[in-house]
């Protein structure tokens, strides 16, 4: 069973009283059947006795969206829902078996949970598009999170100080988080760049930080787009003047030859050159592309769409646990950003399918107090001040007809 082909339980909403928690309608989203083919498939449970794999997804799934600060506070917390865990699959995991479970299970698994989730949600959901262009467009940024170098002596970052840092792939329809890496602090930026593949015609939109020549060179080959702003040490010449479209903030429309050091033999292709104005501000913003059919006000304002990254790495530190870690292995810290990036898109998830209008604090919030509590997850998220149904009014059996 592939989760492609899984209905979502949250299409349309229920004429009757939820029999399970929110928590438990929210993980059906998650097939287990799908989940445990990945265990084998990671070997996540390889010679393992006690908590499965699963148990451990749920818990940490319970440290992100319950915001718990430590392993104690996860076990405190589904022990006191002890009688509510039958319908999770799982009994109440003790501490020092969940921080086994996270220094020794792989976090891959994680990492192909997500993007399998990934793939499910992004063929359910639907959203108009922003931009006239057919193209796929992608933000890509990366986000340092700080660790103390005594503790977290693996994370080289600088002499007295350590990180890691989260690479993301921003999928700007819908904003949903497409792609991720997890590295040390030290790994620069570009370097991960150069791994990822993407298919012709995707748009990739990114600040100054990934800026390489030949990296320019091997997309432009491949057919694919980058919008980045110019580096004030870029040299060049200019081949052609296009004419700037008026009252657009455009000042300039250029296509540009690089002539820097070895820029020539490692970027062989034309670049263009937009020159805009902010209108409130009133700076002056340089952005290199390599579409040159794109109009310049689209360019300008596909950059623009490139704070939804910004607001998105401020979404997750602020509302899920990545910034603090319940545990210190290696294995342990890339397991947790893995399990608050299934998280968010989980909730992102929701917030689209939702009427009510939901900012992702709120819903957190609201949703944490929430997570145990029996009811209807559809009815909740377009209608959460609503009065609940009385339990009374709800039929426990159906009617059976007799002739």
């Amino acid at each position: 069973m592939s989760l492609r082909s899984t209905p979502l339980i949250l299409n349309r909403r229920s004429n009757v009283k939820a029999s399970c928690s929110m928590f438990s309608q929210i993980l059906k989203l998650i097939p287990r059947a799908d989940f445990q083919r990945l265990v084998k498939e990671t070997g996540a449970e390889r010679a393992a006795k006690g908590l499965s794999s699963w148990s451990q997804f749920v818990a940490m799934l319970v440290c992100q969206l319950g915001r718990a600060h430590s392993l104690r506070e996860i076990e405190g917390g589904l022990k006191s829902c002890e009688g509510k865990l039958q319908h999770l699959g799982i009994e109440a995991p003790k501490r020092s078996s969940l921080a086994y479970a996270n220094a020794h299970r792989p976090w891959q698994l994680y990492e192909k949970v997500f993007g399998q989730l990934y793939t499910h949600v992004r063929a359910h959901v639907r959203t108009p598009r922003k931009f006239r262009f057919k193209n796929k467009l992608v933000s890509l940024d990366a986000s340092t999170i700080d660790l103390c170098l005594s503790v977290f002596d693996w994370a080289k970052f600088r002499r007295t100080k350590g990180a890691v840092k989260l690479h993301l792939l921003l999928d700007h329809d819908g904003y949903l988080p497409w792609l991720a890496v997890i590295t040390d602090g030290k790994v620069h930026d570009v370097r991960v760049a150069k791994t990822l593949a993407f298919p012709a015609g995707t748009v990739v939109v990114y600040d100054r930080g990934y800026i390489d020549y030949r990296l320019f060179g091997e997309w432009t080959e491949a057919g694919v787009y980058f919008v980045t702003r110019v580096k004030d040490n870029t040299r060049y010449v200019i081949t052609e003047e296009k004419t700037a479209p008026a009252h657009r903030g455009i000042l300039s429309d250029q296509v540009i030859e690089l002539t820097g050091v070895q820029a020539e033999e490692r970027c062989l292709y034309p670049l263009r050159r937009v020159e805009t104005v902010h209108p409130e501000t009133g700076q002056t913003l340089v952005f290199l592309t390599n579409p040159l059919t794109l109009g310049a006000s689209t360019i300008a304002a596909i950059y623009k769409d490139r704070w939804a990254v910004e607001l998105f790495f401020k979404a997750i530190k602020q509302n899920l646990k990545v910034k603090t870690f319940v545990g210190t292995p290696p294995n342990a810290v890339k397991t947790q950003p893995w399990c608050a990036l299934i998280a968010i898109l989980l909730l992102r998830y929701l917030q689209l399918l939702s009427r009510f209008g939901w900012s992702m604090s709120n819903l957190v919030a609201l949703l944490r107090m929430n997570l145990f509590t029996h009811r209807d997850l559809r009815a909740w998220l377009d209608e959460p001040f609503a009065v609940p149904p009385d339990p009374v009014d709800v039929p426990l059996q159906s009617a059976l007809a007799f002739a």
